[in-house]
């Protein structure tokens, strides 16, 4: 029993020790097993390790490829931004600097302009100050033209009296008319100079041409005014004022005029100066040329040598007055005046004078006279008369056998004179060509003189057209009165209406 308990125990302990050695084994392969997935696990744990290591490493690769990327992109960015930054503040600088730059450009932009306007409104003050200068200057060149003459004027002389040669009183003319204009004037004063002598009456005829108002300064001043804009402002002269100054400017023209020819001219030749003064001009009215005669006087040398022409209280007006001149009373109006010589001797040639009534007979018969000396006769008559005379030359003189001049102011002027030593009439003809000429030449007057008679259309026509005749008859008796001359008239028949008497 005891054994078979043994048995079965040994069984039951083999079997259990079986079992236990299976459990044993089990529990190895189990253990082993376990240590194999344990180690598995570790394996896997360490691969998973390793892999996480790996993709930790990987990752912490990627992460610091990133950082890198990204403290790169950073840098690059930083380092972007540090260039926007330094451009933008380069940028900034340059703005800076530019409106800076602008500022002081604006600046000097505004000093600039407050000095171009400063210099603006000195230049102007100057300006204003100049013109003034200017308008005073020119007033003292107008109220001193008489008393700052030129001197020289005796070299003058000795040209003109060389010019005058064996009897050439036109080239002697010529020659005062080159010396008066070979003198200086200031400008704008000394207009042009014809002159023409007349060797009868030892005179010179003299005309001048003055200037026109306007050359007397229409402003007293110029003012600056500080206004928007600023401007200089012409403060205006009373038209009173510019009267009297031109006014005031012709007389002294007209007596330095007078005081030159004077100077030029031998006192052994001339005697005394006819003049006239004249404007050239447009009438306001009519917008047509005028040349009115503002100053006319005839003076002798003598008399007029009696002003002190220096003399700085000397007032020209008054002197021309006292020198018996026609002077406008409104010059700067142009009212003009009659001259006392109304002619341009320049347009006549003169015949040297001849004393033909000492020659004369005692009763010496017209019709048979020599026809210069007949015409020189008619200017002689003339000259009794009260007329002033020249005889033309009988060359190219339009059929003027004289030119005579009525001093009366008022009612004289130019005559044009022609003489027909004739037995027979006068024809129609002769008279109207004479009323022709009387107004080509823009004379007063024709006076037609003969030894004969006119017929009824001469008379009919003269009186209409500015001519007198004078026939033998009334020749005969003028010839008597003025020249104590009983002279005949032979004509072959007794002119209707004539008596006896009229012929002897």
């Amino acid at each position: 029993m005891a054994r078979r308990k043994s048995l079965a125990a040994q069984l039951l302990q083999a079997y259990r020790d079986s079992q236990k050695a299976k459990a044993a084994a089990a529990r190895r392969a189990e253990a082993e097993q376990a240590r194999q997935a344990r180690a598995a696990e570790r394996e896997a744990a360490e691969r998973a390790k390793q892999e996480a290591r790996r993709e930790r490493e990987q990752a912490q690769a990627w992460m610091r490829a990133q950082k890198e990327k990204q403290a790169q992109r950073t840098a690059e960015s930083r380092k972007a931004e540090q260039i926007v930054r330094d451009l933008e503040k380069r940028q900034a600088a340059r703005a800076k600097e530019l409106e800076q730059k602008r500022r002081a450009e604006a600046r000097e932009k505004a000093a600039a302009e407050r000095r171009a306007k400063k210099e603006s409104l000195e230049n102007l003050r100057r300006e204003a100050a100049g013109r003034t200068a200017q308008v005073e200057e020119r007033l003292e060149e107008l109220t001193a033209v008489l008393i700052d003459r030129p001197g020289g004027l005796p070299g003058l002389r000795l040209e003109v009296e060389q010019a005058l040669g064996e009897g050439d009183f036109e080239g002697f003319a010529v020659a005062v008319e080159r010396a008066l204009g070979s003198i200086r004037y200031p400008e704008g004063l000394g207009g042009a100079r014809r002159a023409a002598f007349a060797p009868e009456s030892r005179e010179l005829i003299l005309e001048i041409e003055f200037p026109v108002q306007a050359v007397v300064p229409s402003v007293t001043q110029y003012r600056f005014k500080a206004s928007a804009p600023p401007a200089v402002v012409p403060q205006p002269r009373k038209e009173s004022e510019c009267k009297a100054l031109y006014r005031d400017l012709v007389a002294r023209l007209a007596l330095r005029a007078i005081d030159e020819a004077f100077a030029v001219t031998p006192p052994s030749l001339v005697d005394g100066v006819a003049f006239n003064g004249k404007v050239h001009a447009k009438d306001r009215a009519t917008g047509k040329s005028i040349e009115p005669c503002l100053i006319s006087v005839r003076v002798s040398r003598e008399t007029f040598g009696e002003l002190v022409l220096d003399e700085p209280e000397l007032a020209p007006v008054q002197s021309l007055h006292h020198l018996n001149a026609i002077v406008s009373q409104h010059p700067y109006d142009l009212e003009p005046v009659p001259p006392v010589v109304t002619f341009d001797l320049t347009r006549y040639k003169i015949a040297p004078e001849r004393d033909v009534v000492a020659s004369l007979d005692s009763r010496p018969d017209l019709v048979t006279m020599d026809p210069i000396d007949f015409e020189h006769l008619i200017r002689r008559l003339f000259e009794k008369i009260g007329l002033k005379s020249w005889v033309t030359q009988a060359s190219r003189d339009d059929g003027i056998d004289a030119v005579a001049v009525n001093e009366e102011p008022l009612i004289g002027g130019l005559c044009i004179i022609q003489a027909k030593r004739s037995k027979n009439v006068v024809s129609a003809e002769t008279v109207r060509s004479v009323a022709g000429i009387v107004n080509d030449k823009n004379a007063s007057k024709g006076i037609v003189v003969t030894t004969a008679w006119f017929g009824k259309a001469s008379w009919d026509f003269a009186p209409r057209n500015r001519v007198e005749l004078i026939d033998g008859r009334h020749l005969k008796a003028l010839l008597l009165e003025h020249l104590g001359i009983d002279a005949l008239i032979g004509l072959p028949k007794l002119p209707p209406g004539w008596q006896t008497r009229d012929l002897n």
